[in-house]
C-alpha cells in the first residue's frame, strides 16, 4: 500500500515536472518568436528609414539640378534677348539704312538678307521667352506649349498639332507647370535633333484627378534599350519623379517615339 502511494506520488511529480518543462519551453519559444519579430520590425524600419533618406537625398539632388538648369536656361534666355537680340536688331537697322543709300538694282539683293535677319531675330526672341520660366508662367502652360510648337513648326515639322481634351484644371503647384513644360521641351528638342520626323502631335487630357499628356512623332524611332541611360531620358525621368508624375517613353525602329506623362492633381 505504501509502495503504491510512493509510485503515485512519483508519477505525479514527473507529470508536474513535464508540465513545468513544457511551460518553460513554450515561454522560451514565445520569447524567441517575440524577439525575432521585434528584430525584423526594427530591421525593416531601419531599411525603410534608409530608403526614405536615400529617396529624400536623391530628390534634393534632382531638385538642385533642376533649379540649376532653370537658372542656366533663364540666363541663356536673357543673353539671347538682351545681347544677341540687340545685335541682330542693330544689324537689321544698319542694313535698312544701307538699302536706302544704294541703287534700286542693288536693293533687291538686300531683300533675302533682310528677311533672314528678321526671321532670325523673331526666332531668338521666341527662344529666349521659352527659356525663361517667368515668361512661361505669365503666358500660361497651354499658350507656352502652343508657342513652342509654332516655333518648331517653322524650323522642322510639316505639322505640329495640339489637341486639348476636357476642361482646364489648375496644377497643384505652378512650378510643376514649368517642370512639365521642360519635359515636353526636352522631348521636342530630341525629336528635332534625332527623329527626322515630319509630324508631331501633342494631347493634353484634363481629368478630374489627373492630367495626361501624350506626345508623339512619326520619326525613325529607336531601340528603347539603347537610350535608357541617355542624359535626355534621365533628365525627363528625374524631373517627372520630382513632381510625382509617371513617365513612360516607348519607341520602335521606324515607328516613331511616344511619351506619356501622368500628373496627379488630387
Amino acid at each position: 500500500m505504501v509502495q503504491t502511494g510512493e509510485r503515485l506520488a512519483s508519477t505525479a511529480a514527473e507529470r508536474y515536472l513535464l508540465v513545468y518543462m513544457i511551460a518553460v519551453l513554450v515561454i522560451v519559444t514565445a520569447l524567441v518568436i517575440v524577439f525575432f519579430v521585434v528584430f525584423l520590425k526594427r530591421k525593416n524600419k531601419l531599411l525603410q528609414d534608409k530608403m526614405e533618406q536615400q529617396q529624400a537625398f536623391e530628390s534634393e539632388i534632382a531638385k538642385a539640378q533642376t533649379e540649376s538648369q532653370e537658372q542656366t536656361l533663364k540666363n541663356i534666355g536673357w543673353e539671347l534677348h538682351d545681347n544677341i537680340g540687340q545685335l541682330l536688331s542693330f544689324a537689321s537697322m544698319q542694313l535698312s539704312i544701307l538699302k536706302m543709300q544704294v541703287d534700286d538694282e542693288v536693293k533687291d539683293k538686300f531683300k533675302d538678307t533682310s528677311e533672314a535677319l528678321r526671321e532670325g531675330l523673331a526666332e531668338v526672341r521666341a527662344l529666349s521667352k521659352s527659356l525663361n520660366n517667368e515668361v512661361v508662367l505669365n503666358l500660361g502652360f497651354e499658350k507656352s506649349i502652343i508657342n513652342e510648337l509654332n516655333r518648331l513648326k517653322k524650323m522642322k515639322f510639316d505639322s505640329a498639332e495640339l489637341k486639348i481634351l476636357g476642361d482646364e484644371v489648375p496644377f497643384k503647384d505652378r512650378k510643376h507647370e514649368i517642370i512639365i513644360f521642360r519635359i515636353i521641351q526636352e522631348f521636342l528638342s530630341n525629336s528635332v535633333k534625332y527623329s527626322e520626323a515630319k509630324n508631331f502631335n501633342l494631347t493634353i487630357d484634363y481629368k478630374p484627378e489627373e492630367i495626361i499628356i501624350i506626345a508623339s512623332d512619326d520619326g525613325k524611332g529607336f531601340n528603347i534599350s539603347d537610350i535608357e541611360k541617355g542624359s535626355g531620358l534621365i533628365n525627363m525621368k528625374s524631373r517627372a519623379a520630382l513632381i510625382g508624375a509617371g513617365l513612360d517613353l516607348t519607341s520602335e525602329v521606324n515607328k516613331g517615339v511616344r511619351l506619356k506623362l501622368n500628373y496627379s492633381i488630387s
